[in-house]
C-alpha cells in the first residue's frame, strides 16, 4: 500500500520544493531553472517571487538574466507569460504547442476561420524577426496582408503559433512601456527542441512542486492525456488522507510534517496558487479563501503564508516619502506570527520601495 501523506506533510513537501521553508543559497538563474516557470504576466511578480525564495537576491540579478538572454518571458503553461531559463523555453514551447493551438481554436476560431495558420505564423515570424514589435504594431502589419480580418485575431494567431519572447526593457524592474516581441529562435540564436520529452517535464514539475496527481500536472501545464506517461515512469506512489493517488520522484526528500514554516509574502499570480487541481489545492490554501484571492477578472492577489498556508492578502503602495504595506488577514493569528508578519513585511518594503524614507506595515 502507498504511504499516506497528511495535508500538512504535503504542504511542507511543497514549500520545500518551492524554496519557501528556508531561503535558498542559489543564484537567480539556478532558482529560475529549479522553479521551472514563474508566472510573469506583469513585470514585477517574478522579482518578488525570487526575493521571497533566495537568501541574497537583488533586482539587478534578474534584470541581468533578461539582458544577457539567459532567461526569457514567453507564452507557455496555460497559455500565459512565464519567466523561464532560455533552455527551458526551447524545450517547453514545442511540447505545449498542441495546447496553444487548441486554445487558439477555442478563442479565435471564428475570427481565423479559413485562414492558413502556417502562412500566418510564417508571416508573423518574418515581421517580428525584422525588429521586435508590440502587438499593436504587429496587428497593423498583419492587416496589410489580411485587410478583411480583425487585428487582434491575427495577433493571437501569431502569439499561439510562434514562440514570441518579450524583449527587454519589458520585464526590467522599474521600467515601463509596452512589451515588444521577437521569436525565441531569433532572440536565443537556437532552434526549438525537435524532440521534447513529456516525462522530463513531469519530473521537473515534481521537483519544483512536490507530490502531485496527474490532474495537478495537467492543470499546471495545460497538457492532457498524461496518465499513460506517468504510468510508464519510475515514480513513488502516495495517497492523501482522502485516498487521492499522488506521484513523486523516488529520490525526493520529504520534510517532517511538523517542520516550522516561516512567514512568507507571495506575489500576485504566484505559481504556488495556480499549479494544483481541485483534489490537492488545499495543500496551500483553504477553499473558502479562493474567492477572495482569485478575482472574477482573472487577477490572482498577492498573499501571505502563515504556518505554511494562505492566511491573508497584501498590497504595497509607495511614494518617495512613504511606503505602506497593507495586510488583510483572513483569520486571527498568534502574537508571534503578527510580529513575524511585521518584520518580514518591513524587509519586503525595503525591497519593493527602497527609496521610501518611511515604511509602515499595517495588519487588519
Amino acid at each position: 500500500m502507498p504511504e499516506v501523506l497528511s495535508r500538512r506533510a504535503l504542504n511542507r513537501a511543497t514549500l520545500h520544493r518551492q524554496l519557501l521553508l528556508a531561503r535558498a543559497e542559489l543564484t537567480a538563474l539556478e532558482a529560475v531553472r529549479h522553479l521551472y516557470g514563474m508566472q510573469a504576466q506583469a513585470p514585477n511578480p517574478p522579482y518578488i517571487g525570487l526575493w521571497s525564495r533566495l537568501a541574497d537576491f537583488e533586482h539587478e540579478d534578474l534584470a541581468r538574466l533578461l539582458h544577457e538572454r539567459l532567461a526569457v518571458r514567453v507564452v507557455l503553461m496555460r497559455s500565459t507569460i512565464h519567466l523561464v531559463a532560455a533552455e527551458d523555453c526551447l524545450a517547453l514551447r514545442p511540447l505545449l504547442q498542441p495546447m496553444l493551438i487548441r486554445g487558439l481554436r477555442s478563442s479565435q476560431g471564428k475570427g481565423l476561420a479559413g485562414l492558413d495558420l502556417a502562412e500566418l505564423a510564417e508571416t508573423g515570424r518574418a515581421l517580428v524577426e525584422e525588429r521586435p514589435l508590440t502587438f499593436g504594431e504587429l496587428g497593423r502589419r498583419l492587416l496589410e496582408r489580411w485587410p478583411d480580418r480583425v487585428a487582434a485575431d491575427l495577433v493571437n494567431g501569431v502569439r499561439n503559433t510562434v514562440a514570441l519572447v518579450q524583449v527587454p526593457p519589458r520585464g526590467i524592474w522599474g521600467v515601463g512601456g509596452q512589451p515588444a516581441h521577437t521569436s525565441a529562435e531569433a532572440w536565443l540564436g537556437r532552434p526549438l527542441d525537435s524532440t521534447p520529452d513529456p516525462a522530463e517535464t513531469i519530473r521537473r514539475y515534481l521537483a519544483a512542486y512536490g507530490p502531485a496527481t496527474v490532474m495537478d500536472i495537467q492543470r499546471w501545464s495545460g497538457m492532457t492525456r498524461l496518465t499513460e506517461v506517468v504510468r510508464g515512469m519510475d515514480l513513488r506512489p502516495f495517497v492523501t488522507e482522502d485516498g487521492v493517488r499522488l506521484f513523486d520522484l523516488p529520490e525526493a526528500v520529504l520534510p517532517d510534517a511538523e517542520t516550522i514554516a516561516p512567514v512568507r509574502y507571495l506575489s500576485e499570480f504566484d505559481n504556488m496558487l495556480l499549479s494544483f487541481g481541485e483534489q490537492t489545492r488545499t495543500r496551500i490554501m483553504d477553499d473558502p479563501y479562493r474567492a477572495r484571492v482569485f478575482t472574477v477578472n482573472g487577477i490572482i492577489r498577492a498573499v501571505v503564508l502563515v504556518d505554511g498556508f494562505v492566511r491573508g492578502m497584501w498590497k504595497a503602495t509607495s511614494t518617495r516619502e512613504e511606503a505602506v504595506l497593507e495586510v488583510k488577514l483572513f483569520e486571527p493569528v498568534a502574537a508571534r506570527e503578527r510580529q513575524a508578519l511585521q518584520e518580514e513585511g518591513m524587509r519586503l518594503l525595503g525591497f519593493v520601495a527602497p527609496e521610501a524614507k518611511v515604511c509602515d506595515v499595517r495588519l487588519t
